[in-house]
């Protein structure tokens, strides 16, 4: 009997993440919006594309035996998710703060355990590929930057987060490209500098 065969479920989680990360940086750093501003338009991307897309990538990837994948994936799916559950009026999360200093607070510490995580996966990625420690880089400087900008109220660091978080979006699609031009499907490739 031959064993299931599963598909590359990278791309997806891939795209998912970086189209998702796209949006909110834009708006993180006042492109064309107010970067104080809400982004409310950014909830239902959130839960759908990059948090269901990329958790049900990041099961797939368990399928397949790549335990970084399949916990990179999970793991970001689930924030997204948990992120586009905060802006839900009917959660009543952010309306449970009457301080908004202490919201800010909160919302600070939520983004300084996404740090830590980001770092241990950058830690992580260090045999993969140049490509891929690049977009984990450049998550961790904007995870950081975005930590900064709530804990020390600094709409300067926020804005600077949501730069960096634009181009670790164009990092994101550029490795799902990659993921996607296959030999059966394309006539090139794009090089992600493998590091094995």
């Amino acid at each position: 009997m031959q064993p299931d065969t599963i598909a590359n479920p990278g791309p997806l989680g891939l795209c998912g993440f970086a189209l998702t990360t796209f949006v909110l940086s834009l708006h993180n750093a006042g492109a064309g919006v107010p970067a104080d501003g809400p982004h409310g338009v950014v909830t239902g991307l959130a839960i759908g594309y990059g948090g269901i897309a990329q958790l049900l990538a990041g099961m797939w990837e368990f399928k397949t035996g790549n335990t970084f994948g399949a916990t990179a994936f999970s793991s970001y799916g689930a924030f997204w998710i948990s992120f586009g559950m905060m802006f839900i009026p009917s959660t009543n999360i952010l309306a449970s703060y009457s301080d908004p200093d202490v919201l800010r607070q909160s919302l600070g510490y939520y983004l300084l355990g996404w740090t830590i995580f980001t770092g241990i996966m950058l830690i992580a990625s260090h045999r993969s590929s140049a490509g891929l420690v690049s977009l984990f880089f450049f998550l961790f400087i904007t995870f950081i930057l975005l930590t900064v900008g709530k804990l020390q109220n600094s709409l300067n660091s926020q804005i600077a987060g949501g730069a960096f978080g634009i181009v670790t979006a164009i990092i994101a699609w550029y490795n799902a490209l990659s993921g996607l031009l296959t030999k059966d499907s394309s006539y090139f490739s794009l090089p992600i500098g493998r590091l094995r």
